[in-house]
């Protein structure tokens, strides 16, 4: 049997697409993204995907990642003070309840806060549609009780999904998912209902990519992430572009790392005139208000649009 095409977005090739200019007639829109992060110590099992990669209680795995929240998170806080920028928080809700410091100083510094489940240890993996559905209600739930803000965006735990995800989001009136790579510029989600649109992350400037999977040395992780800046900000003279950087508390404030990071940061932190420095939030809200029809229109003129939503009529 083959697996269907999910036909979550159309395909929208990069060149001559209608021209995004961010507010302020910036050319590129720029967004920090750190992963606070709750990792249980024995979780349950789930048929798909261990808990951990080694044998679960994992000692080792668990008090490295808490390391990011009881160290890494208040040194890369500060780091971002320094520079008067905000983070957008990819959020495992049950932060609210074990470190709730955390997200106290994150709110009074107007930080942006969205989903990513509930534990980074409880998977999309074998849901049904309830109990998807009630991951997402008490996402909205608990953050709204602990800060005030209404989540408007979602990045599934662990990045594991089910069929249904992206429609259940648009359905609970999210703005944006994280859970998409194929783009640059945000781009409508095809969804049975709402306003979705597909969040420029990153795997490749990720932490736990460039840290974690591959090793990298932190000063040739800095000028990677200034090289993905400069050629963005040029792209971006054309039509506006994203760049986001995601990061990890336990990975990128190591002691040993910090001042290179703070380099490539300071060395985007440079650019203010050509620069909107802001959260996912804000870019899908301005996304959804100001390019969504462009997009949809021009998708159709070029007959690129094709039917159906999401994995609706899927085969197999």
């Amino acid at each position: 049997m083959s697996a269907p095409d999910p036909n979550l977005y159309d395909y929208w090739p990069y060149r001559d697409r209608p021209k995004i200019v961010w507010p302020g007639e910036k050319k590129l829109a720029f967004w920090i993204a750190p992963n606070i992060e709750f990792y249980e110590f024995d979780p349950p099992k789930n048929p798909k995907r261990p808990g951990w990669p080694r044998p679960s209680p994992d000692v080792t795995g668990y008090s490295q990642r808490d390391y990011g929240n009881r160290v890494g998170h208040w040194r890369l806080m500060e780091m971002l003070d320094r520079h008067a920028l905000r983070g957008s928080v990819s959020l495992n809700v049950a932060m609210c309840d074990h470190c709730p410091e955390i997200i106290e100083a994150c709110a009074a510094r107007d930080w942006e806060f969205f989903s990513h489940g509930i534990y980074n240890t409880r998977y999309s993996y074998e849901m049904d549609e309830a109990q998807e559905r009630a991951v997402l209600a008490d996402s909205i739930r608990t953050v709204e009780a602990a800060t005030g803000q209404r989540i408007r965006g979602y990045l599934a735990p662990a990045l594991t999904h089910t069929p249904r995800t992206l429609d259940l989001i648009a359905e609970h009136d999210f703005w944006y998912t994280c859970d998409l790579f194929q783009d640059d510029q945000p781009q409508p989600v095809k969804t049975k209902t709402g306003k979705l649109v597909s969040m420029p992350y990153s795997l490749e400037v990720n932490d736990v990519i460039t840290y974690g999977a591959l090793a990298m040395d932190p000063w040739r992780n800095a000028d990677i992430l200034k090289r993905q800046f400069d050629q963005l900000l040029e792209e971006g003279e054309r039509s506006g572009t994203v760049m986001c950087i995601p990061l990890h508390a336990y990975l990128v404030s190591q002691p040993h790392r910090l001042r290179a990071f703070e380099a490539a940061l300071a060395h985007i932190a440079g650019h203010r005139d050509n620069v909107w420095f802001t959260t996912a939030r804000e870019i899908a809200g301005f996304y959804r208000e100001n390019c969504w029809d462009q997009t949809q229109a021009d998708i159709a003129s070029r007959g690129c649009a094709t039917g159906g939503t999401g994995f609706e009529g899927a085969s197999t």
